[in-house]
């Protein structure tokens, strides 16, 4: 007999299928709209080959499929675990990073790996690595009163590990703040303790941007977003490709603005996506998220563990928030921040990353729907 795709499938691919579903989608859009962003730079660069970048990053996002596949069938309590060294290996990776790393874009945050000669960036193991270690830590309180020593060892690790992502990437530092923040809240942190990491992190960080690479960037896009007679070109350019999108797009591959938006196929993709799919696919792309969300999020209710919920809710949260601040800038509600749309964008290692994150939410539904098997 034959073994049908179908039954690989289902054999193979455990956990919350919603997900599976929404990453599919939106991997599928993202080798669509990378591969059009990307044609005329391609051209370009590469001597007329056109599907140079295409190649490319459909097997990123190949990989990051299977990092997510991998993920979601290890036991998801081992990674509170791996998340302890995790977090001690990304402080020297991130000062190593910040140091002796490839400088692009006046930002020394990419660590070049010899050999394969591809950039990694410590952020991303930082930013997995704290959420889960935090998610562990919580959960060891959900029962018991909180030690004051164990929140201020909580706290520690939030502000110092932001501090040395901002000196060279102050958006990802906020953002991942503002998870932490959330998963405390969730987690039944004491108010007077929230507040004291709010200004531990604002302190530290504050400190942190002022002696680092980003300062002037900061500032620099704060003011001018506060400053009604001047918008920035990049915003500019990306308002001309969404109001080009009207309510179907352009169609496939016909996007204008592609030419003339920088970085069309990383920080201002939505606005490519728009263009081209119209304000319904925009739409479809807010509500994917959005759905993410809401299947991620299930976890604090469903699942029997403490850790489970609050490391699907912490991934979750720290993809979507993200997405959210991504798709903002696109349409000029935040400042400019030059972070990528998560599973869209054109990217590297974020993407490995992202899926790995994404296998372990899923990790998380797919272990709580054994054990409630084995309860019946």
């Amino acid at each position: 007999m034959t073994y049908s795709i179908r039954e690989w499938t289902r054999d193979n691919l455990k956990g919350d299928r919603q997900i599976w579903w929404i990453v599919l989608f939106l991997s599928i859009l993202s080798v669509l709209v990378v591969y059009s962003a990307t044609g005329t730079i391609a051209y370009q660069k590469m001597e007329g080959n056109t599907e140079a970048y295409l190649f490319k990053h459909g097997a990123l996002v190949v990989l990051g499929l299977v990092c997510m596949f991998v993920a979601h069938r290890i036991n998801y309590i081992h990674y509170a675990r791996l998340s302890k060294f995790g977090l001690w290996l990304s402080v020297p990776l991130l000062l190593w990073a910040y140091f002796k790393g490839a400088n692009l874009n006046d930002a020394s945050r990419w660590i070049t790996i010899p050999i394969i000669n591809q950039t990694f960036q410590p952020s991303d193991l930082a930013k997995l690595a704290l959420i889960s270690n935090l998610a562990a830590m919580l959960a060891k309180r959900q029962r018991v009163a909180y030690e004051p020593q164990v929140l201020v060892n909580m706290i520690g690790w939030i502000g110092a590990i932001c501090a040395l992502i901002v000196i060279s990437n102050a958006s990802t530092a906020l953002l991942l703040g503002a998870t932490c923040f959330l998963l405390m809240y969730i987690g039944r942190v004491p108010r007077n303790y929230l507040a004291g990491m709010v200004l531990f992190c604002l302190v530290a960080g504050g400190f942190a941007l002022v002696v680092g690479q980003r300062y002037q960037t900061f500032v620099g896009r704060i003011n001018r977003f506060m400053d009604p007679n001047n918008i920035e070109d990049q915003v500019a350019q990306s308002y001309i490709a969404l109001a080009h999108g009207g309510l179907t797009g352009q169609g496939p591959g016909n996007s204008h603005q592609r030419n003339f938006l920088p970085h069309s196929y990383s920080d201002f993709i939505y606005a490519i996506i728009v263009e081209e799919y119209g304000l319904l696919g925009g739409i479809a792309v807010l509500v994917a998220y959005l759905w993410l969300l809401m299947r991620g999020m299930r976890a604090i209710r469903s699942s029997s563990r403490p850790f489970g919920g609050l490391l699907s809710a912490g991934l979750t949260f720290s993809i979507v928030i993200q997405a959210m601040t991504n798709m903002l800038v696109a349409v000029g509600l935040v400042p400019v921040t030059g972070l990528p749309l998560p599973l869209l964008s054109m990217g590297g290692t974020s993407l490995l990353f992202t899926g790995a994150a994404i296998g372990i939410v899923i990790g998380v539904s797919r272990d709580e729907a054994d054990e409630s098997k084995l309860l019946r």
